[in-house]
């Protein structure tokens, strides 16, 4: 697993996040780690771009029909 060093994080800012963390019951390790995850997931337009992508790769193929599938589950 890589490792990161941040250098010359101000005080305040360390603190509000030792306090995010205490919040959440997490480490200041677990806290920061989970925000930076959250940061780099995928934004937006790459959401967008991708949705697009699989529109095409999808376009023209008869996908299954699942009424019958739902009308089953309802009557479990």
């Amino acid at each position: 697993m890589a490792r990161i060093l941040i250098r010359d994080l101000d005080e305040e800012t360390v603190r509000r996040l030792k306090e995010r963390a205490r919040r959440h019951g997490r480490s200041l390790q677990g806290e920061a780690k989970l925000i930076l995850t959250h940061a780099a997931g995928i934004g937006f337009d790459e959401a967008r771009k991708l949705a697009r992508q699989w529109h095409k790769e999808l376009a023209g193929r008869e996908l299954p029909d699942s009424t019958d599938l739902v009308r089953e589950d309802r009557q479990r």
